[in-house]
């Protein structure tokens, strides 16, 4: 991994509302086909921090670099047409259009080509959405309505929707949010899998603790706006800051990623 090319540099990213510091001085960087993960306790910063990096949210001061590009205080969609694709917390597709219809519209919408797309919607970038319908393992559902799909089904379409841009950059927010523990670790897996063979560096947040030690490469700890611990999961397990701070109620997870009481 240490090889592997530096996609996303944060430098100093600070975010303040008046007198309130949501985002202090956070700096780290990730790199290609690695799995990062943000964690902290609720107001830790996390959401203000990841939407910083999407451009929703213009930082106070800092520098974000995506391939050698600075992106700070871009709008969202120049950001996203500069290799950032983004998944949310609640899914958000087009319930009465078939899910190959759902693809097509990120595809067109990436191409500037919606104007095209609407009076041959069912020809449109076709293979293409096909093509990536069936990397998330979804080619069977494609002529089905997405008001049919089961969450777990959403999810994965969410992804491949999200991929259509062809990102470098992958920001997940609540992957597993709603789903059950299979569903779960099935996502992520196939998330590594699409990460790792494509080459993409995936930030996401969450509140599974599972998910996040047995997912990710590397974890990133927030509070209260200051970044308190960054490495491998397995020290970031044994952190005094993290098992004082976010692990407050007295639980750590083991190596097999069950609670049990700190000594």
């Amino acid at each position: 991994m240490s090889d592997a090319a530096i996609i996303l540099a944060v430098e100093n990213l600070t975010k303040s509302y008046g007198g309130v510091h949501a985002v202090r001085g956070v700096s780290f960087s990730l790199r290609a086909g690695e799995i990062l993960a943000l964690i902290g306790p609720n107001g830790a910063g996390k959401s203000t921090c990841f939407n910083m990096l999407n451009g929703q949210i213009t930082p106070n001061d800092g520098r974000i670099t995506l391939l050698g590009r600075d992106t700070t205080g871009r709008a969202p969609r120049a950001v996203w047409r500069m290799g950032v694709g983004r998944t949310f917390q609640i899914t958000a597709t087009f319930a009465t259009m078939t899910v190959r219809e759902n693809v097509q519209v990120a595809l067109a919408s990436y191409r500037s080509r919606l104007f095209d797309m609407w009076s041959s919607t069912r020809r449109f970038a076709r293979d293409e959405a096909d093509a990536l319908l069936a990397l998330v393992g979804m080619a069977d559902y494609a002529e089905r309505p997405c008001g049919e799909l089961a969450y777990g089904d959403l999810k994965r379409l969410e992804l491949a929707i999200a991929l259509a841009n062809s990102p470098k950059l992958l920001l997940m927010d609540e992957p597993t949010a709603g789903m059950a523990p299979r569903e779960r670790i099935e996502l992520m897996r196939l998330t590594a899998r699409i990460a790792r063979d494509r080459a993409i560096g995936v930030l996401f947040t969450e509140h599974d603790m599972d998910v996040v030690f047995e997912h990710s490469d590397r974890i990133l700890v927030l509070n209260r706006g200051v970044l308190i611990a960054e490495g491998l999961p397995a020290d970031v397990r044994r952190d005094p800051q993290v098992r004082a701070i976010y692990l407050g109620e007295g639980l750590v997870y083991d190596a097999r990623h069950r609670e049990e009481a700190l000594p």
